[in-house]
């Protein structure tokens, strides 16, 4: 049992936060790209493997934090930096997830599981990233948005799309946002050891650009509400989402760690908002 929760631990089973922030923007594109009525069997394969491909994500970001995660005050009783779970354990479970992963989206059709193998390759790549460049969120933001394409191309959607490759970046300025706040919370720990990050980037100016990159979010989001003739309800979501930015940015202008954690999570709910503004959007 101790190791079942050395697992889940690891995968974040405990904390879903990571596959909420992936499912919601995954959902408005599915919706978006069947006109509110996405296929049941597409809804049950993307959430599964939501929760499946961002659980081997986890594990293989903490293998290759395994070397740093000790110096850092939050992370460093994670189970691979204390030794609870070995390195050769988080490479058999990482594996055994994306197996699932792949067993999901063969239920799909061959386009959407050529995209996968994408979709596989910046999960893998962005835990590497904070060690080159200052932009691991940019990654995150890249491997947090490519379940949209993919949620297209299952649904039948054109990968053409202005709208597809409209709601990717604003998912992605979305991602680099609330990734920032995360960043927030580790940054004198991450510069102490040479861990790299937007939070470091930006400097003083970090909430600046987290109010910029929100802005062009719900602006992009505005934009593929006005081309896909979306009705208000919509429109008023992204109203509310305006203010839970706004309370986020209030939160957080201290930049307390536990304040800037709290607007990291807060995010949970504007993807939320989005997602039921668009279901009444159509059922209107």
């Amino acid at each position: 049992m101790n190791k079942i929760k050395d697992y889940a631990e690891l995968t974040r089973f405990n904390r879903p936060i990571g596959s909420l922030l992936l499912l919601w923007p995954t959902l408005w594109a599915l919706w978006l790209a069947a006109d509110g009525l996405p296929q049941w069997h597409l809804i049950v394969i993307f959430i599964l493997g939501v929760f499946s491909m961002r659980s081997a994500g986890c594990v293989i970001n903490d293998y290759a934090d395994r070397k740093v995660d000790g110096h850092v005050e939050r992370t460093k009783n994670r189970p691979l930096p204390s030794g609870r779970v070995s390195e050769k354990e988080a490479l058999v479970l990482f594996a055994g997830l994306c197996v699932v992963s792949f067993i999901l989206v063969l239920f799909t059709d061959t386009q959407t599981i050529l995209l996968s193998f994408v979709g596989l390759g910046l999960a893998a790549l962005y835990p590497f990233m904070k060690r080159y460049t200052h932009l691991p969120q940019l990654f995150l933001g890249l491997a947090f948005s490519w379940a949209i394409p993919m949620a297209y191309s299952a649904q039948g959607g054109d990968l053409a799309s202005y709208e597809l490759w409209m709601l990717f970046v604003a998912n992605c300025f979305w991602t680099i946002a609330y990734d920032t706040y995360y960043a927030m919370t580790d940054r004198p720990d991450d510069i102490k050891i040479g861990i790299k990050s937007t939070a470091i980037l930006f400097g003083q100016y970090d909430l600046l650009v987290i109010i910029g990159l929100q802005g062009l979010t719900l602006s992009l989001l505005a934009w593929i509400g006005v081309i896909g003739g979306l009705d208000w309800p919509y429109f008023v979501s992204l109203i509310v989402c305006l203010g839970l930015f706004y309370q986020q940015f209030s939160q957080a202008k201290t930049r307390d760690r536990q304040a800037c954690f709290r607007s990291f999570l807060d995010n949970n709910r504007v993807g939320y908002c989005v997602f039921i503004g668009l279901i009444m959007s159509y059922l209107v």
